[in-house]
């Protein structure tokens, strides 16, 4: 009976964490998928390793590309938002077990969070995300704040760098620097 019943415990768990993620990608209209090691290596070569101040990561999922940028900027901040609670959970016992002093991971909704102190900014989103961000970060980011996005692309900005990662979808990462306001303002 108790093997039955430990079974049961952990098909209903298995089945609560799935319909947690199909809630929260209904919710934000993108599931948690983690970066590919190439396309992570990829991104990460377009950042100065001896990048300081605060590097946002926005929609972390399972944590994949925030431990890394924390590995690859050991002088930087991070600081990595995500919604869905399982990605979450995973990434925070990750940070637990190995844990890396410049990465705070947060599981909080990034549009609530002020940008002004990003010394970088990386996302992995979708369209619609992506249209609703360009605005925030053309209005909080310091010009010359450097933003990356893998796969999908900053509508009405023009990339400093576009590359297209040798993978199996041929996935575009693109590399924008924020632009110096008109009425040359900070």
């Amino acid at each position: 009976m108790t093997g039955t019943l430990l079974f049961l415990l952990l098909l209903a768990v298995l089945l609560a964490g799935m319909l947690s993620i199909v809630f929260h990608t209904l919710k934000t209209g993108i599931s948690p998928m983690p970066t590919s090691g190439k396309v992570r290596h990829q991104l990460l070569s377009l950042l100065p390793e001896d990048l300081e101040g605060t590097v946002l990561e926005l929609g972390s999922g399972w944590g994949t590309l925030a431990f890394a940028l924390a590995d690859r900027c050991p002088r930087a901040r991070v600081v990595a938002f995500e919604l869905s609670p399982l990605p979450y959970a995973f990434s925070w016992l990750r940070q637990r077990l190995a844990p890396r002093p410049n990465l705070r991971l947060l599981r909080e909704d990034f549009f609530r969070a002020s940008f002004s102190e990003a010394s970088a900014v990386v996302c992995y989103l979708f369209p619609g995300a992506m249209t609703r961000l360009a605005p925030r970060l053309a209005g909080e980011l310091a010009p010359g704040t450097r933003v990356l996005s893998h796969t999908f692309a900053l509508r009405g900005w023009k990339p400093l760098r576009a590359l297209v990662v040798d993978d199996l979808y041929r996935t575009p990462i693109y590399l924008y620097e924020v632009p110096a306001r008109e009425d040359g303002s900070n």
